[in-house]
């Protein structure tokens, strides 16, 4: 074959798992018939034949006793499932099951949906017997420990093999154990992720333990951006929705930048990584240690905060960070200690005008917009934009907050402490200066619309050439309200030309991705429409339940999760439930736990998600992860929404709630496979009402 016609080959997770279920021989014949793919993988009548499935794109290849089913598109073969010879894999008629259940032409169009009434109903389908024994071989085959090997052998049903999990039997060995028994459908088979083979004895050397696992293929699209603007003269710019792969990109682009800078001779480098929350940094260092392996060394993963924090210490500054609690008292005193210009009666007009502004507001529009955008003098704040803000401010009013900004820092200052956005304005400030300087030969931003434009200000001037800056956004996923435009924030940050757009969602299903997409449409930004785009993956409907209290919801989280989990071949370990608060995910995470569900509370800094068991956060902590199934609850918690059910301007309400929805559509899309919502039963909240039966599995009032 000509070198500018190399197949490679990439393998579903399906497709290894009965690779491990192999006896040696049979291992040795699959890797060579694999080689024989990667060489030319079009049918030959012979040996490797063209089905009439999946629109003619199935095809498969003889292999002593075995059928391997693959499809390919130049340049990668996807292995999809390797099955024994019987009556439905020998013929070219295949039988419906193996299928899916579908017309042979639809397969890859829609599996089959969830019935999230049924796994309401007191009375149990009756249980299915095992296809065929579990064997000593078998589990020694799928590495099942040798210490649960008693508890599985006598099993002979499908709802005995599940019950082990209440018996100490690792869910993820249960769940192998299933799907090789129960088959998965091509219909499943065909939406799983394709994993990278570098070559066809990967295959063999994991089934031996010596490969640990595969790195995720890229799309063609997602692949375009790991290289892209790599020796342009300014920085890259990536945004889009939620699962087009930004952060995956980013991740590989680290890798792309690490060869580059070694293909130019240099041996000590170093790059930053990095993004806002404590939960996201975690996951990518995790990646991306699978990703470089010993290359990690050159790689720093931290959050903005963290570094702010970092280079504040350099320059002898250890800040003392205000919490929510003080700035609010801090807040209130300075509406009294704020004095104003002008005569008694426009003083009389700012204080009023300041009266008629709730103080969370407030606090806002000074945290956000002076300080996080470095506003420095009265004139450059009665002139600014305020990108991002719904309420109008004339003169007078910004006047007004302008003396209660300056009253703020004076307490402030007293007390010795200052907020997160004085903080991060600060080290801006000795990085300008030239007072602290942590120079990295790369720089990569993830997330990007959640940090302060002083952050970003930071981060560039860390950067040592414009070209090596990479960053990803999505304006309808800022959970923080802080807009701003990217040429106002730094000089070097111009695009022409250099910004890519993602439009294919690859995390969620189509029926999530367009349910959320409407209900998102109440709070996008004016500048960032909520576009609809291409998805990969098709699945059951979201599904809305009420609920009456705290107590109703813990019941019927119990029952409705480890249900639909098992519908969708998954563990309880792919499940996660998303809270507004931390209050209500400590609540909800012990109610769990007291009705048998291992369920865990987890802080953004203790997120752990190797961790057995239901995962709880909260909705502003799940920025940047994915879960195959997700339940967003704990809104019986009515402190939530404190912020908009006041005495509040409609314009200010407005601003909250959109905040707010786009919290909740953060929430909403880390979801993969199955989205619950759980909203109390008389909620008069717009956040969590008007679900439309076209998009949603609406429950029974």
């Amino acid at each position: 074959m000509s070198p500018d016609k190399e197949w490679r080959a990439t393998v579903k997770p399906n497709f290894i798992l009965e690779m491990l279920a192999l006896p040696p021989k049979e291992t040795h014949q699959v890797v060579e018939k694999i080689n024989l793919l990667i060489q030319d993988p079009t049918p030959d009548a012979k040996v490797k034949k063209q089905l009439k499935y999946m629109h003619g794109k199935l095809y498969r290849i003889r292999c002593s006793n075995y059928r391997i089913f693959y499809t390919f598109e130049f340049p990668y073969i996807s292995l999809l499932t390797l099955r024994l010879r019987a009556n439905d894999t020998y013929d070219e008629d295949l039988d419906p099951e193996f299928l899916g259940g579908f017309d042979p032409q639809l397969v890859e169009e829609k599996p089959a949906s969830i019935d999230w009434a049924k796994f309401l109903q007191p009375v149990a389908p009756p249980a299915r017997e095992l296809p065929e024994p579990i064997t000593k071989d078998l589990l020694d085959n799928l590495r099942v420990p040798v210490e649960y090997h008693r508890l599985l052998l006598p099993v002979v049903t499908e709802d005995d093999l599940w019950a082990l999990s209440d018996h100490g039997v690792p869910d993820e060995h249960i769940l192998n154990i299933y799907d090789y028994l129960f088959k998965r459908p091509l219909a499943q088979v065909v939406q799983q992720p394709d994993l990278m083979l570098q070559q066809a004895q990967d295959l063999a050397r994991f089934k031996e333990g010596e490969l640990l696992s595969f790195l995720l293929k890229l799309s063609t699209e997602q692949e375009k951006y790991v290289d892209w603007a790599m020796n342009a003269t300014g920085p890259t710019l990536l945004k889009g929705g939620p699962g087009t792969g930004k952060s995956t990109i980013a991740l590989y682009r680290v890798r792309s930048l690490v060869r580059s800078l070694r293909a130019q001779g240099l041996n000590d480098f170093r790059i930053l990584f990095t993004t806002y929350t404590n939960a996201l940094a975690r996951s990518s260092r995790q990646l991306l240690e699978q990703l470089l392996g010993s290359d990690m060394q050159y790689v720093e993963v931290q959050t903005a905060d963290k570094l702010v924090m970092s280079l504040l210490r350099q320059a002898g500054a250890t800040p003392r960070i205000v919490d929510n609690a003080r700035l609010n008292d801090m807040a209130l005193a300075a509406l009294n200690t704020a004095t104003f210009e002008g005569s008694m009666l426009q003083q009389q007009a700012q204080r009023q005008a300041l009266q008629r502004i709730s103080l969370e507001y407030l606090l806002q529009e000074v945290c956000q917009v002076i300080i996080a955008r470095q506003l420095r003098e009265r004139e450059a704040y009665l002139a600014a934009t305020r990108v991002g803000r719904r309420v109008r401010l004339n003169a007078l009013q910004r006047e007004a907050i302008w003396q209660f900004y300056l009253a703020l820092c004076s307490l402030l200052q007293k007390a010795g402490m200052m907020t997160w956005q004085q903080a991060r304005a600060l080290a801006a400030d000795y990085a300008a200066t030239g007072q602290i300087s942590r120079i990295y030969d790369a720089v990569l931003i993830d997330e990007a619309q959640d940090l302060d434009p002083s952050v970003l200000r930071l981060l560039v001037r860390h950067c040592r050439t414009p070209n090596r800056l990479f960053i990803t956004a999505d304006a309808n996923q800022s959970i923080y309200g802080s807009g701003f435009n990217w040429a106002d924030v730094h000089a070097d940050l111009r695009f022409q030309g250099r910004t890519g757009i993602l439009r294919t969602n690859y995390r969620s299903t189509y029926e999530i991705g367009e349910a959320t997409r409407i209900y998102l449409a109440g709070g996008a930004l004016d500048d960032e429409p909520v576009e609809r785009g291409a998805y990969k993956n098709n699945g059951p409907l979201p599904a809305v339940r009420t609920v009456r209290n705290s107590a109703d919801e813990a019941d019927l989280l119990a029952r409705l999760l480890p249900a639909a989990a098992r519908e969708l071949r998954l563990s309880l370990n792919s499940c996660a439930i998303l809270c507004p608060t931390v209050k209500g995910g400590h609540t909800l995470a012990a109610a769990l736990s007291e009705r048998g569900l291992p369920a865990t509370f987890m802080a953004s800094q203790e997120l752990d998600l190797k961790r057995p068991g239901l995962k709880v956060l909260t909705l502003n902590s799940s920025k940047g992860l994915e879960f195959p199934v997700v339940a967003l609850a704990g809104f019986t918690d009515s402190t939530w929404q404190a912020k908009t059910s006041g005495q509040l301007q409609a314009e200010e309400r407005d601003e909250f709630l959109s905040l707010d929805r786009r919290t909740i559509f953060v929430g909403m899309t880390r979801a993969m496979r199955a989205l619950l919502v759980l909203i109390p039963a008389e909620t008069q909240s717009p956040l969590l009402t008007g679900f439309a039966r076209e998009y949603w599995d609406i429950g029974p009032a």
